[in-house]
């Protein structure tokens, strides 16, 4: 297995703007490609964006979700692909010839369609469907896996993903930066980002504190670390509908070290270059070979009611 170049975008995306929003995704996958990228990683709901959807009936969100792999977007996506040969990873709302809707992520290379993920733990809106799987696909001899925002704070995900042979895995999110109930927590003024460059030290502040990255800096090296994955993750930069999101896309190593951040406040990407010996260098890896399933897997495996409050929707 060879090493993996792989690069995590930020971008600020508009509500049901498809062609803008894979235009961002094209002019990023470019640089990216120009940049020596095999790989690049989109935010949730990159293609069509994602808070907006809150607002709309079902028959709106129908109106803007489309059929995968045969949907004009992912078509897109793929012929962006073949014409900057790198393999791309975007997010969307999609449909099912039922009338059934999910939270995707897909990912695709010139060939077509590598993988597909429905988020596990949708909420934005009550007519979406849970996926009922997790997603484990090859990049490149690389065992790759998806999980979308929420469905990365449910430990137990990563690691069944992980278990199922993932060495990587996506974390598209839309995150950060809105009222919770823990110390912190809130929106960011939406009127900083109005002149950005002005408010670059304010804006800043925000981001990195409690309310943002301080947060994300509380789980998400663990979640590399305690499995042994390289976590790839991606979150949107400025406004996603009325919420001011904060960026930090960024790429973890197997120890849990951030090896590549975008630090921007604007559309940007950052890459690194992904090494196998890792997976089997850091600690996690010894402790998944001393595991002892008897112990707990009847505990973990019990029945349990899934109970899912967003304190920020409600």
């Amino acid at each position: 297995m060879k090493n993996l170049k792989v690069a995590t975008a930020q971008f600020e995306n508009r509500n049901n703007d498809k062609v803008y929003n894979l235009s961002c995704i094209e002019t990023l996958s470019r640089d990216a490609a120009a940049a020596g990228a095999d790989v690049i990683l989109f935010h949730e709901c990159s293609v069509t964006g994602y808070t907006f959807a809150r607002h709309l009936s079902r028959e709106a969100l129908l109106e803007v979700a489309e059929f995968i792999p045969d949907g004009p977007s992912v078509q897109a996506l793929i012929a962006i692909a073949a014409k900057y040969q790198i393999t791309i990873l975007a997010g969307l709302f999609e449909k099912d010839t039922d009338g059934k809707l999910y939270k995707a992520h897909v990912c695709v290379d010139q060939t077509g369609l590598l993988g597909k993920h429905r988020k596990l733990h949708p909420f934005i809106h009550p007519n979406i469907l849970p996926g009922n799987s997790y997603t484990v696909f090859e990049i490149q001899g690389w065992k790759c896996g998806i999980l979308i925002c929420y469905d990365t704070n449910i430990i137990e995900n990563v690691r069944a993903t992980v278990l199922l042979g993932a060495q990587i895995i996506f974390m598209p999110h839309v995150t950060m930066c809105t009222p919770s109930t823990r110390p912190g927590a809130g929106f960011v003024d939406p009127g900083l980002w109005l002149d950005k460059v002005a408010n670059a030290v304010q804006v800043r502040a925000e981001f990195d504190g409690p309310k943002g990255r301080e947060w994300l800096m509380k789980w998400l090296p663990a979640r590399a670390y305690d499995n042994a994955i390289y976590a790839i993750f991606a979150n949107p930069i400025g406004m996603d509908d009325d919420q001011l999101k904060n960026g930090c896309s960024m790429i973890l190593d197997p120890y849990g070290n951030i090896i590549a951040e975008c630090r921007e406040l604007e559309d940007a990407f950052t890459m690194a270059e992904l090494e196998p010996e890792n997976l089997v260098h850091a600690g996690g890896y010894r402790y998944k070979a001393a595991r002892r399933p008897e112990l707990y897997g009847d505990i973990i495996g019990a029945p349990h009611e899934s109970v899912q409050k967003v304190v920020w929707l409600t």
